[in-house]
């Protein structure tokens, strides 16, 4: 077991590092990169992973820290506001993306569970790419990140709301206990947080902050340790993850510790795109293409335009609109998860499946090159839009 783990970093990250050195010439995202190289040794091509579920499960751990340091740059009086104001945009979206996902499905022949599957997986755009391509030091402190925060965060409170509804059971066996839990852990959860910081850590931390390697494991541990717990109050470990962040928002620390825990985030977001990649059955594609470019295709002109109407209607300017509507023009992660736990629980076919991870590849590569080529983002074409 050891060997094989140890070989399958080995073809991961020596494959990444060539991978992205040809991204980089070309001028490609190298995210789009890792995809390619994970489908490329993945099982479902030249086999050299044949087992990429442990490759997943880490890959996850990539998503709760970018999670947590999403957190630690946000202020939670900032956090409110944008939250409330965002809240009537992040619900009419999912409701209109939904239908356009449900529609789609009944169009070509999906049973009506999976056309809910489709439905729910339709509704959210992607934190990963949407915080990748946001660039930290000019956007995120402004109004533009801050509306980009607040929607992801709702969409991904919603997405949680469908994970639970998949994990309660079929409609003759619901159990109600899951989202009732939810529902009670979350400002309880929140709460202990604030004051755990306020009282016990700020003060480990002000003890100790000399020594860098203990600063280190308390933020980890911290961030993993707020995850796990959210978990098991039937919350996400994202959620718990952002909780840990903006719970330190506000300590003179918090910088420090989003610098340090950037690459070992970037590690695990290799993992994630790899295992993304690994996973996608190609034998399928032309069986599934025609639906997948339609649903793909679809989500990539309604997005935007919904996004930029619901925007406008709350009286953002028009360039703000456009830019905040095309960098969430994508589907989810969480869509994934979804997709996953459907496929797990026997409510939707490998087919179906295929579809929604084909669709959300397309979405990742097309709306990344909008974004790389007309809207200020760290890897930008040209000089004028590269922004750190």
């Amino acid at each position: 077991m050891e060997g094989h783990l140890f070989d399958t970093f080995f073809l991961i990250f020596c494959g990444a590092a060539i991978a992205a050195t040809l991204a980089l010439y070309t001028r490609q995202p190298l995210f789009l990169a890792y995809i390619g190289l994970g489908v490329i040794l993945g099982p479902h091509a030249i086999g050299l992973i044949g087992d990429v579920k442990v490759v997943s499960e880490m890959s996850h751990i990539g998503i709760i820290f970018l999670l947590f340091l999403l957190g630690l740059d946000m202020q939670p009086k900032a956090l409110a506001s944008v939250l409330k104001k965002a809240t009537h945009i992040a619900i009419l979206s999912c409701a209109a993306f939904a239908l356009i996902g449900f529609g789609i499905a009944i169009a070509f022949g999906f049973n009506f569970t999976e056309a809910l599957v489709f439905a729910m997986a339709a509704m959210f755009s992607s934190t990963i790419i949407g915080i990748k391509l946001l660039p930290t030091t000019v956007l995120h402190h402004r109004h533009t990140g801050d509306m980009m925060v607040g929607l992801l965060l709702l969409q991904d409170f919603i997405a949680i709301f469908c994970l639970l509804i998949l994990l309660c059971g079929s409609a003759q066996d619901f159990e109600f206990k899951p989202l009732i839990m939810a529902l009670l852990a979350l400002p309880a959860l929140a709460a202990a947080a604030f004051y755990f910081v306020k009282y016990v850590l700020l003060k480990l931390i002000e003890k100790h902050d000399r020594i860098h390697e203990f600063i280190f494991l308390v933020a980890i541990g911290w961030c993993l340790g707020l995850a796990a717990i959210a978990e098991y109050c039937y919350l996400s470990a994202e959620i718990g993850a952002f909780i840990a962040g903006i719970s330190l928002a506000t300590s003179p620390i918090s910088q420090y510790i989003a610098l340090n825990l950037k690459p070992l985030r970037d590690f695990f977001l290799i993992l994630f795109f790899f295992a993304l990649g690994a996973q996608l059955n190609i034998a399928l594609l032309p069986d599934v293409a025609a639906v997948t470019l339609c649903l793909a295709f679809a989500l990539l002109i309604a997005k935007p335009l919904v996004f930029y109407a619901l925007l406008r209607h709350h009286s953002e300017r028009k360039s703000l609109a456009w830019d905040i509507s095309f960098r969430l023009g994508q589907i989810s992660e969480f869509s994934l998860l979804i997709t996953l736990l459907a496929s797990q629980q026997g409510m939707i076919s490998e087919r179906a499946s295929v579809v929604i991870q084909s669709a959300a590849i397309i979405t990742f590569i097309v709306s990344s090159y909008i974004v790389i080529l007309n809207f200020p983002n760290p890897i930008a074409v040209k000089e004028s839009l590269r922004r750190d």
